[in-house]
């Protein structure tokens, strides 16, 4: 077989003899060539093993990152030698027996860590309490994994019982969807929504019966996307604890009317069928301006509260939601666990028992609580003051009949803290 030449060029022709002899002369350089390939590399896995910054600077994946680029030199970590030391873990004294509680889905990841990153940053990680982050959907491992390393505490992830969590089943369907279709004609913020109308629900007799929650008696509860603005350098479980507080709030204020039409209606009920669980010296007047009769829509603003769980598993509330729960509202109407927990709360405990947390400051869209005075500064507080949804102004005034009397102008005219003031005067 031989290869030629088109004519028009210098003709020649090799025989399959001679480029075997040809191919045999250059073996001969490329065994010098293979050889000392294969001493490199036989160094270079000597060295990777015998010195560290050698087999760091040479792995293949920081030859793929320079070859991506993702390698610059502006995009090289700083070393170890420059971070501070972490401080040791503060073990305080005594602690309650509480946690945090988080109602969220797996797409609210951002803002939960946002929330989380806030209450470590200015309080827990001074005091270290667990997590407890409850769901209708298993979390994903991607969710467990974020939410775990922002802190050094305990933190569990369970889920919601369908049980706890979807409409019951001896709800009428073709009730409930006539009154939510009208709701949303009339613009009810969620007034539309079975998903709103579960969470509300499984907040205002459920949460607290979740199994990860049995131990614990205290809880903190904490949403996605809320801002927390001050340093809370003490204990608010404690103080719950010693003080035998069983509610705590930073915002009151007026619940919408549509979506609670006949609630104060089956209060007043249950009111009726069980006087004996309720204590004389309750908050009524923070509920009610006529002794009773009628609803003044007056609540605390759930997404922030620190409460003992105790007090809901007790006979008193377990009896007022389940009365609620029997009929209906929650499906029939748009009843939110704000109004539902304030009342059982105003009602079914003593007045001195509800704690006002003047010196946290809190926001959740679109109102904030911001600490006035020397609480701001000694907080080290970042809202603005004057951007605070229910401050009170007291001054004491001579009533005609020479009497003094507490005068209060509330910062925002839907606010309900000055009924709240009023209460302890």
């Amino acid at each position: 077989m031989t290869w030629s030449t088109p004519k028009n060029c210098l003709a020649f022709t090799f025989s399959f003899s001679d480029t075997v002899r040809l191919l045999a002369k250059m073996m001969t350089p490329m065994r010098y060539v293979l050889l000392a390939l294969g001493i490199i590399v036989g160094l270079h896995y000597i060295l990777s093993f015998t010195h560290d910054e050698y087999g760091k600077a040479t792995s293949v994946s920081r030859l793929t990152d320079y070859i991506s680029g993702s390698g610059a030199p502006h995009r090289e970590t700083v070393p170890d030698q420059y971070y501070k030391p972490p401080e040791p873990i503060y073990a305080p004294d005594r602690k309650a027996n509480a946690t945090f509680v988080m109602l969220v889905r797996n797409s609210d990841l951002v803002g939960i860590m946002s929330s989380m990153k806030q209450i470590e940053d200015r309080f827990n990680r001074k005091f270290n309490y667990p997590y407890v982050l409850l769901n209708d959907e298993p979390f994903t491992e991607d969710f467990k994994k974020y939410i775990s390393a922002l802190t050094h505490a305990e933190v569990e992830f369970g889920l919601i019982p369908k049980e706890h969590w979807v409409q019951p089943a001896w709800i009428d369907e073709e009730k409930a969807t006539e009154a939510r279709d009208n709701m949303v004609k009339q613009n009810v913020i969620y007034g539309g929504s079975i998903p709103y109308r579960n969470m509300c629900r499984f907040n205002s007799g459920f949460f607290y019966r979740q199994e990860l929650l049995q131990k614990y008696r205290y809880y903190w509860r904490v949403e996605p996307d809320v801002k927390f603005f001050c340093d809370v350098d003490y204990d608010p479980f404690l103080l719950m604890q010693d003080q035998q507080k069983v509610y705590g709030f930073t915002i009151s204020l007026f619940e919408y009317p549509a979506t609670i039409p006949t609630l104060w209606h089956h209060v007043k009920a249950f009111i009726n069928e069980n006087p004996g669980l309720i204590p004389a010296d309750n908050a009524m007047a923070f509920l009610s301006d006529d002794g009773g009769e009628s609803y003044n829509r007056c609540h605390f603003w759930s997404n922030f509260e620190i409460a003992d769980m105790d007090f809901w598993r007790e006979e008193a509330y377990s009896k007022f939601f389940d009365y609620l729960d029997e009929q209906g509202g929650f499906y029939y109407e748009r009843w939110g666990d704000a109004p539902v927990h304030s009342i059982g709360a105003a009602l079914l405990a003593r007045k001195d028992q509800l704690h006002f947390f003047n010196d946290i400051g809190y926001r959740h869209e679109p109102f904030q609580h911001c600490p006035q005075g020397e609480l701001h500064s000694k907080s080290r507080c970042w809202c603005d003051p004057d951007q605070n949804f229910g401050k009170s102004f007291c001054s004491e005034i001579i009533s005609k009949r020479g009497v003094l009397t507490p005068s209060f102008k509330d910062y925002e005219w839907y606010s309900c803290l000055n009924k709240y003031d009023m209460l302890l005067r």
